[in-house]
């Protein structure tokens, strides 16, 4: 599919701000089932600095400075992007034990380096906590392949929570919304993520977009018209007896039951939230501030005048920061 992201951020300031400095990750990502075909990113009003560079992670990280006061901000990033059916590696070992994987990724000396070791670990948004390991256990039969454990536990959680807007914050504590069985789709990637992590598996935080409009006959999914996040877990590759050779990360959404596909725009990754926020920035100034943001992906044939419709999100639905 080639599809056409638009993302605007606007923020009004009062009073005005005098200076700001800002970070945005806002450019989707390049993968084994997504090109890149162009990326604009506008500036409201125009910084006096701006710069791009890759992150830890190999997302591109935008940088710019406003040194002017200004009352408004508006971010807007325009992309087209060619999606393709995500394909798994051959090289993963899709049926080993999950238990398997968990050895693989417990500490040994002189044992080979694994970089999805990284995700194995708490990070701010994702703590160890007993609860997650409570309601993790039933997707972790013993002997179930991690793939299928993942399929599994993704279903559950389609299935047990409730998507809601209103439920929490950007720093509601995951093992809240676990508690309470509802939240959005950041919550629910979190909870995921935090399942694999405190059972010893490696798992990491996915950012992106949806489709706007589904295909003729499929129902539309939970997350369109804002931004969307899910989660991609480790699958390594057959015991070479030097420690496994490489495999591959797989995504899901627990938010919609499934995983992903060419409807998905995949725009970051991270180990949570914190590491891929869309716009986060320090201001010297406007004490006060409104947020609104519009999303809309659609295929490039539906997009008129280059100027889609977008549907305005509350802050709390969209998650970003100052």
């Amino acid at each position: 599919m080639l599809l056409h992201v638009t993302h605007e951020t606007r923020y009004e300031y009062s009073p005005p701000v005098e200076t700001a400095q800002h970070l945005a990750h806002l450019k989707p990502l390049a993968t084994g089932s997504q090109k890149l075909v162009s990326h604009k990113l506008a500036i409201d009003p125009a910084p006096a600095q701006r710069s791009e560079q890759a992150d830890l992670y190999g997302n591109t990280r935008a940088f710019f400075a406003l040194e002017a006061t200004h009352d408004r901000l508006v971010v807007t990033a325009e992309s087209v992007v060619e999606t393709s059916v995500p394909v798994l590696s051959p090289a993963v070992a899709r049926d080993l034990p999950w238990e398997a994987v968990r050895e693989r990724f417990r500490f040994r000396k002189d044992a080979t380096f694994d970089a999805a070791s990284e995700f194995v670990f708490p990070s701010p948004y994702v703590p160890r906590h007993d609860d997650f390991v409570a309601y993790a256990r039933a997707s972790f039969i013993p002997g179930r392949p991690t793939f299928d454990v993942a399929m599994d536990l993704t279903e559950r959680m389609y299935e047990d929570f409730a998507y809601d807007a209103d439920s929490t914050e950007i720093n509601t504590p995951a093992v809240e919304a676990l508690a309470q069985r509802k939240g959005v789709c950041q919550d629910f990637a979190h909870i995921m993520i935090a399942c694999f992590r405190t059972m010893g598996l490696p798992a990491r935080y996915v950012s992106g977009y949806l489709l706007t409009q589904p295909p003729p006959g499929q129902p539309r999914l939970v997350g369109a018209d804002a931004s969307h996040a899910w989660v991609s877990v480790y699958l390594p590759g057959e015991d070479d007896g030097t420690g496994g050779s490489p495999g591959d990360w797989v995504d899901f959404d627990p938010t919609n039951g499934r995983q992903p596909g060419e409807d998905y725009v995949t725009l970051a990754i991270g180990r949570d939230y914190s590491d891929v926020s869309p716009m986060r920035g320090v201001l010297h100034g406007g004490a006060r501030h409104t947020l609104s943001v519009g999303v809309t992906v659609q295929p490039v044939g539906e997009v008129v005048d280059g100027l889609p419709q977008t549907q305005t999100q509350s802050p709390s639905q969209d998650k970003e920061s100052p």
